[in-house]
């Protein structure tokens, strides 16, 4: 085996990447050649992905990369999960949806009056998330939805304009509602019980598997070889930023820290126990079979937003760091710990007044500067990191002895500090570029420039990017 050159398209709620890849038996290496925001659209009928902005980024980025590289073998996609295009005859009918839109509440509603979460849960595995595909695919109007022939997931989309092929990857298919846990396969029983079409749902397909060649007028746009290949990857961003994990799984919990932090342990099976469901945990589909088992936590959204509104009040950017800076300075008894999974935290707007009106509702005194928001957030989402790693552990009998942190969250030192203080466990933090590493092995395994299992990747991953330790203070 020698090393080759692929390239990653990785998008993710605020931002978009190109990424290219170089992998060998001893070689695993990255290069950002492209990077873009990804900022929502309010309109008059909801909120909306900028699908062609971005889709004209990654065709952008494409072509920087085959620029750097002409030796480009393989492309593969990943991005967020549950949110879709609609097509009829190959045409995207609009620009789709924001999981954030409040449009998701009818859906709800909609399904749970046919059929109850614990029975959804009995057939799908998924915790209950008021934005999961199947909610919004009952929230959509009727007549649009019988219009559509065919529903593609976000980085599905992106392939299908890519390649002119139409399937959907499974891990990220695992996240809709509607696949089945026990052979991971589109429920039809379900979809009729919903009156769903089940006409728009494509095929399925797995990572590892070519998706097809660039289309020609693609590659010739890029100026890359006819014989280009899309390779289907986890198109979940979390499904791909797990292989990256450098962790053993049988004793370890991951936290794929960004917007959200995606909170949980891999097993070799699915969890459907009342422990699993009482907990409000989700069983979805992992590279090779695997199952994340794990819980969805709000993530760096809340501190993000945070800033974001301090921004646009005074009309310049803040600096995240000397921020933190501050935030390490507060003593964290002064601040309230409050539950950063309210779903007054998910929409965007004004987080800091949220906070207070949280803190009012349970008596405790709201933060004063915005060095001690920053301190209550940072504190309360390490409370929550760490009690659903350590309840991912019991849920899904892993004993837990390592809490890895990837992702963007990686670099935040006094969350990982934390973290590891309030878990009463090492936290190893990194790789920060775990989704596109991930999507690059697949690739690269695919194409026969590494082999083995998960464990042989990870071994990879954990030769090539080590971790930074914060061990738990008293």
């Amino acid at each position: 085996m020698t090393t080759g050159t692929v390239a990653a398209i990785d998008l993710g709620a605020t931002s978009g990447r190109v990424i290219i890849g170089r992998v060998g038996p001893d070689t695993l290496a990255t290069e950002t050649v492209a990077r873009f925001p990804n900022d929502p659209v309010p309109t008059i009928d909801g909120l909306h992905w900028d699908i062609l902005s971005l889709y004209g980024a990654a065709l952008n980025g494409l072509r920087d990369a085959f620029r750097a590289e002409p030796g480009i073998r393989s492309v593969g996609v990943d991005a967020w999960a549950v949110d879709y295009g609609l097509l009829r005859d190959g045409r995207l009918l609009g620009n789709p949806l924001h999981y954030r839109d409040d449009r998701t509440a009818r859906g709800v509603a909609a399904v749970h009056e046919r059929m109850p979460h614990a029975e959804l849960f009995e057939r799908n595995g998924l915790q209950f998330l008021p934005f999961n595909t199947l909610y919004q695919f009952a929230a959509e109007e009727r007549d649009i939805l019988a219009f559509a022939d065919q529903a593609l997931l976000i980085p599905d989309l992106i392939g299908y304009w890519l390649t002119g092929g139409a399937r959907a990857e499974v891990t990220n298919a695992s996240t809709t509602g509607l696949l089945r846990t026990l052979d991971h396969r589109w429920d039809d029983a379900l979809v009729a019980a919903l009156d769903l079409p089940r006409g728009i749902l494509p095929p399925l397909i797995a990572p590892g598997e070519t998706l097809g060649a660039l289309r020609a007028d693609v590659a010739a746009s890029l100026g890359a070889p006819s014989n280009v290949t899309v390779t289907a990857v986890g198109s979940h961003d979390t499904a791909s930023a797990v292989v990256a994990v450098p962790m053993q799984a049988d004793a370890a919990a991951y936290i794929s820290c960004g917007t959200w932090g995606l909170v949980g342990v891999e097993v070799d099976r699915l969890v459907l126990t009342p422990e699993a469901l009482a907990a409000n945990f989700t069983n979805e589909g992992g590279v090779d079979g695997r199952v994340r088992l794990l819980h969805n936590v709000m993530g760096l959204w809340v501190l993000s937003e945070t800033v974001r509104g301090w921004e646009r009040t005074e009309g310049h950017r803040i600096d995240l760091p000397t921020l933190l800076d501050s935030a390490r300075e507060v003593d964290p008894s002064r601040v309230p710990l409050f539950d950063v999974n309210d779903p007054r935290f998910l929409p965007p707007g004004d987080m800091p007044s949220r906070i207070d009106a949280w803190c009012a509702e349970h008596d405790l005194a709201a933060p004063r500067t915005r060095a001690e928001y920053t301190r209550s957030i940072v504190e309360s989402l390490a409370q929550a990191f760490a009690e659903s790693a350590l309840e991912a552990g019991r849920i899904g009998g892993v004993d837990v002895r390592t809490i890895h942190i990837v992702g963007g969250g990686s670099l935040n030192e006094l969350l990982c500090q934390r973290t590891a203080d309030r878990a009463g466990l090492p936290v190893l933090a990194g790789p920060v570029e775990a989704t596109a590493l991930g999507n690059v092995l697949v690739q690269a395994r695919a194409l026969g420039l590494v082999s083995g299992t998960l464990e042989s990747l990870r071994d990879l991953v954990a030769r090539t990017h080590r971790p930074r330790r914060f061990d738990p203070h008293a």
